[in-house]
């Protein structure tokens, strides 16, 4: 148990870490917007998503926690 909750805080705190690092990511949205028989006509979208600040800060402080309560708890 005291591996497994050591393992999660280390895992939430490298996702806290990559979303300090680069807090906005961009993709790309292909969206139909005409069909008249066989044809198709799409467009493609770029779009832009940031994560919360709130987020990565609970990302974080519960990382910590989970390392220090494993760290803490007895085999």
């Amino acid at each position: 148990m005291k591996r497994v909750l050591m393992i999660a805080g280390v895992v939430l705190i490298l996702l806290g870490i990559a979303a300090v690092l680069h807090p906005t990511y961009t993709y790309h949205q292909q969206q139909q917007v005409a069909k008249i028989g066989s044809f198709q006509a799409t467009v493609d979208e770029e779009k832009t998503a940031q994560v919360p600040v709130a987020a990565t800060a609970a990302l974080l402080v519960a990382g910590l926690a989970l390392v220090l309560i494993g760290a803490r708890a007895k085999s």
